[in-house]
C-alpha cells in the first residue's frame, strides 16, 4: 500500500491528475491505520500521509484543513528523536506546513512557532544542503514579518543576516539567485526606512537591478522585480530629489502593471505602488493629473482588497492620505471626510501593537489639523479638531512598537503644531522629542556618528523648550528641559559610568542587577571598532547589531533597577530640586537664547530661581558673535581693542548688567558665580563684560566667573571622588608636532616654569613629558597616571567634526574622542596652555563639544582653557601668576583654580585686551 501510494503521488507530480493525488492519500491512510503505533515504520506512514494531505490542501485551497497534515507531521517528528536520520526532513516539512498555515491565517502565536520550527530545522542542514537555502529564505521572511508587526529591530537585523547567507548559497547561475537578491533588497529597503542609512538604500537598488536582469521579458516574476526596483528608486528620490529616479520608477511601475491584468493576484500591489509614485511626483511637480490618477488607482487597489485581505489597511491609509492632499489643493470637503472615514476604518484592521498604527495616528493628526485650519471642525467647537490632532500626534510619538526615527519626526511635528497653536501640550511635546532624540542617538555606537545624526534635527530644541516654559512662567521646568535636551552626547557617555553603590545593601537581586548594569555599561563604553573601508560590510553590520542588542539589554536592566525601592528615578531626566544642588557654592546663571526671547535664569542654592528677560534678541546675538570672531581673528592688534571694547560693552548692557542687578540677593561682592550659556551665548566672553571706561563697572570687579556646560556636569564634578587622592602632577609639552613649520620655543621653558612653581616633594610628585617624549601613547599613560595636568602644546579645534579636535603630540594627535573614552574620575585639575581649547562648534553649540569640556566630562573637576588663539608672551605671564596664586601655601586645591585665574588675569599689565580675556575656568 505504501509503495502504491508513492507511485500514485509520483504520477500526480508528472500529470497533475487530482485522482492520483486522492488515491495516494487513500493508500497512505490505509497503511497508517494498519501499522501498529509501536512499529518502526509508523512514523514513516504518518509522514507519507501528512505529505500527501499537505499537497492536497495546497492544490485545492482548503487551507482550513492544514491542521491535519501539521498534526501528522508533528506526530511523526515526536517519534523521530534527535539523531534519527529522518528527523531533519520531518522538521523541514513541518516548518513548511506551519508557514503555509500562517500565510493564510496571520496568527501572531503561529508566527512565533513558525520561526522557532525553522530555527530547529536549520540545525540539521549544513551549508551545502539544498534545503538550507529555502529554510534561510523562509526564516528571514518570517523574521521581517515579525519586525513589521512588532517593531523589534533585532528581528530586522537577523532577517537580513539570513538573507545574505541565503544569497551566498545561490551564486551566479543558480535558479534561485534572483529570488535571494529580491529578498535581500527588500530587507535592506525596510531597514533603510527604519534607520535611514543611505548605504542600505543604494545597495537595495543595486540588488533589485541585478534581480531584474535575471528576470527578462516572459519570466513569471519579472513584474515583482519591476515593482520592487521602482519602489526603491521612488524612495531614493524622496531622500535625494533626483528626478531621473522618480521618472524611471513610474515607468517601471507602469510596465509591471501591464504584466498584471485584471484577475492577476498581484494587480492590487502594482496599482498601489504606481499610485504612490504618481503622488510623489505630484508633490514634486504639482501636476493635478498625477494626483487624480493616483486616487483612481488607489480606489481600484482598495476594491481588490476586500475586508479580510492582509493589505487592505495599507490601501486605506494610502487612499486617505491622497484624498487629504487633494483637499489641501482644491478644498473639496468630501475628500477630507472620506479621508477621515478611511483612516478610522483602518484601526479595526490592525492589532494593538502593529507598527502601522503609528502611520495611521500620524495621518489622522494631519486630517484633523486640516479640519481645524479650514473651519470644518467636526465637533462644532474651535478646538475640537485641534485637540484630536494633538492627541494623535502624542499617541504616535509614544507608540513604542513604531520606528524610533519615525516617532522622533512625528514628535517634532507635534512640537511645531503645538507651539503654532499655543496648545496645552507644548511642553510635553518638547520633552517627548528630546527623549526620543536621546534614544535614537544612543542606538549608535560611535560618538561622532551621534554628533552627525544630531545635525539632522533642530539644534535649538532644548532652548526653544526652555523658552516655551518661561512663557508659561514655569522657570523650574525650563531648567529641567535644558538639562534634558542639552549635552546629550556627554550625558549618554556619563550614564555608562554611573556608580551604583546604593544597591550593595539591597539584597541579592539588587546586587545582581548592579553587576549586570556594570558589565553591560563596560561593554557599551568601550570604543567601537574602527572599521577601515576594506572591512566587509557584513562585519560592520554584525558589530552594529551586537551593539543594538547590548543597548536593548542595558535599557531593560535600567528598567529593572527602577523597580528597586528608592530608585524609581534612576537615570531619568533630573528634577529641578536635584539640579539646584549645583548652586551650593554660588549662584548659576543659565542664559537661554531662542527665536522668541533671550532670557537669564539665576539659580541660587535654596531660594526659587529668578527669571530675567534680557533686552536683546537672537539676531543681535548672532551679529555680536560674528563681530567678536572677526575681531579676535584680525591681524592688526591695534585695531582690535576699540571693536572688542564695543562688543564687551554691549555684552554688559544687554546681558550681564541685567543679571548683576539680581545677583546681589544671592552673592556678596567677590563671590564665585557660574555661567551656563546656551546657543549663541556660548561664544561670548561673559566673564569679561564691562563698561570699559574710567570708574566703569565690570563683572570681573564684582564676581569671580566660572563656566559649566550643564548643571549636571557641575554636580558630577563635585561628587567625583572627594578629597585629593594624590599630588601626582604631569606637565606635558610638544613644541613641534608633525606638519608644523615652526617650533613653539616657549613650550620647554613653560614646563620648567610650572615645575618651579609647584610645591616640592613629597607634597607633589612631578612628571615632565618633554617634546621629545610626548608621543600619543606616552601622554595617554601620563594622563591616566596623574591627577593634576598641564598641557603646553598646539591645540586644534575641528569645527566640522569636533571630536577630532586635539592636542598635537609628536606622532599622533591626542583627540577629544581619546580623552572622552578615558575614565578620569579621580582627576582634580587641568591647565590647557594651548589655542582654542574651549570653543564650541556652530552646528551643535548646546552639545558643548570641545577639549576643556571633554576633560571635565571625563572626570576632571576643574579645567582652565582658551576661547581663541593665545600668544607665548601671554601664556608666560599668566602661567606664572596663576601657579603662584594656585600654590600659594605649598598646597594644591582644585577649588582655587577659578580665583587663581581671576587674580592672574588682573595682574596682567601691558597685555592686549583680547589676550587678557582669552582664558576661562570650567568646573568646581
Amino acid at each position: 500500500m505504501t509503495d502504491a501510494g508513492h507511485c500514485l503521488l509520483t504520477r500526480y507530480h508528472r500529470t497533475q491528475d487530482s485522482r492520483d493525488l486522492d488515491q495516494s492519500i487513500t493508500h497512505f491512510q490505509r497503511a497508517s491505520d494498519l501499522c501498529p503505533l509501536d512499529h518502526l515504520c509508523h512514523p514513516a506512514a504518518l509522514f507519507n500521509l501528512a505529505t500527501a494531505k499537505f499537497i492536497c490542501c495546497q492544490v485545492n485551497g482548503t487551507y482550513l484543513d492544514l491542521d491535519i497534515p501539521i498534526s501528522l507531521f508533528q506526530d511523526a517528528l515526536d517519534m523521530r528523536s534527535t539523531g534519527h536520520p529522518d528527523r531533519p526532513i520531518t522538521q523541514f516539512h513541518l516548518s513548511m506546513a506551519l508557514l503555509s498555515r500562517f500565510a493564510r491565517r496571520d496568527d501572531s502565536h503561529a508566527l512565533d512557532e513558525v520561526i522557532s520550527r525553522h530555527y530547529d530545522a536549520l540545525e540539521y542542514y549544513s551549508p551545502m544542503h539544498a534545503a538550507r537555502g529555502q529554510l534561510l529564505c523562509n526564516l528571514s521572511t518570517m523574521l521581517l514579518t515579525r519586525f513589521e508587526r512588532r517593531g523589534n529591530s533585532l528581528d530586522l537585523d537577523k532577517g537580513i543576516g539570513l538573507q545574505k547567507e541565503a544569497l551566498a548559497l545561490h551564486p551566479v547561475g543558480h535558479p534561485d539567485r534572483s529570488a535571494s537578491l529580491n529578498n535581500l533588497a527588500n530587507g535592506l529597503s525596510t531597514r533603510f526606512g527604519h534607520r535611514g542609512n543611505d548605504q542600505d538604500l543604494d545597495e537595495s537598488v543595486v540588488l533589485h537591478r541585478e534581480a531584474l536582469a535575471l528576470r527578462p521579458v516572459g519570466h513569471p516574476d519579472r513584474s515583482v522585480s519591476l515593482n520592487n526596483l521602482a519602489s526603491g528608486l521612488s524612495t531614493r528620490f524622496w531622500y535625494r530629489g533626483n528626478d531621473q529616479d522618480l521618472d524611471e520608477a513610474i515607468a517601471l511601475h507602469r510596465e509591471a502593471l501591464a504584466l498584471r491584468p485584471v484577475c492577476h493576484p498581484d494587480r492590487s500591489k502594482s496599482l498601489n505602488t504606481l499610485a504612490n509614485g504618481l503622488s510623489t511626483r505630484f508633490g514634486h511637480r504639482g501636476n493635478d493629473q498625477d494626483l487624480d490618477e493616483a486616487i483612481v488607482l488607489h480606489r481600484e487597489a482598495l476594491a481588490l482588497r476586500p475586508v479580510g485581505h492582509p493589505d487592505r489597511s495599507g490601501s486605506l491609509i494610502n487612499l486617505a492620505n491622497q484624498l487629504s492632499t487633494r483637499f489641501e489643493h482644491r478644498g473639496n470637503a468630501q475628500d477630507l471626510n472620506d479621508s477621515l472615514e478611511h483612516l478610522r476604518s483602518t484601526f479595526a484592521l490592525l492589532t494593538q501593537h502593529d507598527p502601522r498604527q503609528l502611520i495611521v495616528h500620524s495621518s489622522l493628526s494631519s486630517v484633523y489639523l486640516l479640519f481645524h485650519q479650514s473651519a470644518l471642525d467636526l465637533t462644532g467647537q474651535d478646538t475640537g479638531s485641534l485637540n484630536a490632532a494633538m492627541h494623535h500626534l502624542k499617541t504616535a510619538a509614544n507608540f513604542v512598537s513604531g520606528s524610533l526615527r519615525f516617532r522622533l519626526r512625528v514628535s517634532l511635528h507635534w512640537v511645531r503644531y503645538a507651539v503654532q497653536h499655543a496648545h496645552a501640550t507644548e511642553l510635553e511635546s518638547y520633552s517627548t522629542s528630546m527623549h526620543l532624540l536621546d534614544a535614537s542617538m544612543s542606538a549608535t555606537a560611535s560618538v561622532s556618528s551621534r554628533h552627525n545624526a544630531m545635525k539632522d534635527f533642530p539644534s535649538t530644541l532644548a532652548v526653544d523648550a526652555a523658552s516655551c516654559a518661561l512663557r508659561h512662567d514655569n522657570v523650574c521646568r525650563a531648567v529641567e528641559l535644558l538639562e534634558q535636551g542639552r549635552t546629550l552626547i556627554w550625558t549618554q557617555m556619563a550614564r555608562l559610568r554611573t556608580p551604583l553603590d546604593s544597591l550593595q545593601e539591597r539584597g541579592d537581586h539588587a546586587q545582581a542587577l548592579m553587576k549586570k548594569f556594570r558589565d553591560l555599561s563596560s561593554l557599551l563604553d568601550k570604543p567601537p571598532t574602527d572599521h577601515s573601508e576594506a572591512t566587509p560590510r557584513v562585519d560592520v553590520e554584525a558589530e552594529a547589531t551586537r551593539y543594538r542588542r547590548l543597548v536593548q539589554d542595558w535599557n531593560t536592566t535600567v528598567e529593572e533597577i527602577r523597580k528597586v525601592e528608592g530608585l524609581a528615578h534612576f537615570l531619568l531626566p533630573p528634577l529641578f530640586s536635584d539640579l539646584q544642588d549645583a548652586a551650593r557654592e554660588g549662584p548659576i546663571i543659565v542664559l537661554v537664547a531662542s527665536k522668541s526671547s533671550c532670557d537669564a535664569i539665576v539659580i541660587p542654592h535654596t531660594e526659587p530661581p529668578t527669571h530675567v528677560q534680557l533686552p536683546t534678541n537672537l539676531e543681535k546675538l548672532r551679529q555680536l558673535v560674528n563681530t567678536l570672531r572677526q575681531t579676535v581673528e584680525a591681524a592688526d592688534p591695534k585695531g582690535k581693542q576699540p571693536v572688542l571694547i564695543k562688543v564687551l560693552r554691549e555684552l554688559w548692557d544687554d546681558i550681564v548688567c541685567p543679571v548683576v542687578e539680581h545677583l546681589g540677593r544671592f552673592a556678596r561682592q567677590g563671590a564665585r558665580i557660574w555661567w551656563c550659556p546656551t546657543s549663541f551665548f556660548s561664544f561670548l566672553p561673559l566673564h569679561a563684560a564691562g563698561e570699559y571706561r574710567e570708574n566703569g563697572k565690570s563683572i570681573s570687579q564684582l564676581y569671580v566667573s566660572s563656566y559649566t556646560p550643564s548643571l549636571t556636569a557641575l554636580i558630577r564634578a563635585r561628587k567625583s571622588k572627594d578629597g585629593f587622592p594624590s599630588g601626582s602632577f604631569a606637565a606635558i609639552g610638544q613644541n613641534h608636532p608633525p606638519g608644523h613649520s615652526f617650533t613653539l620655543e616657549a613650550v620647554e621653558p613653560e614646563l620648567k616654569l610650572v615645575q618651579s612653581l609647584l610645591p616640592l616633594p613629597p607634597a607633589v610628585s612631578f612628571t615632565k613629558v618633554t617634546s621629545v617624549e610626548s608621543t600619543k601613547s606616552r601622554v595617554m599613560h601620563a594622563l591616566q597616571d596623574n591627577h593634576w595636568l598641564h598641557f603646553a602644546c598646539h591645540g586644534t579645534q575641528d569645527l566640522l567634526e569636533p571630536f577630532k579636535s586635539a592636542f598635537l603630540m609628536r606622532d599622533h594627535p591626542l583627540s577629544l574622542l581619546d580623552i572622552a573614552q578615558t575614565n578620569l574620575s579621580r582627576h582634580e585639575f587641568a591647565f590647557l596652555s594651548a589655542c582654542e581649547t574651549a570653543v564650541v562648534d556652530f552646528q551643535t553649540p548646546d552639545e558643548v563639544i570641545h577639549l576643556a569640556a571633554g576633560l571635565q566630562f571625563a572626570g576632571v573637576k576643574s579645567v582652565v582653557g582658551t576661547t581663541w588663539k593665545v600668544t607665548d608672551a601671554t601664556v608666560r605671564h599668566l602661567v606664572e601668576a596663576f601657579y603662584k596664586n594656585f600654590c600659594r601655601d605649598g598646597k594644591m586645591n582644585s577649588k582655587r583654580a577659578a580665583r587663581a585665574l581671576h587674580k592672574a588675569v588682573q595682574s596682567l599689565k601691558n597685555v592686549p585686551l583680547d589676550q587678557r580675556i582669552v582664558f576661562i575656568h570650567i568646573g568646581i
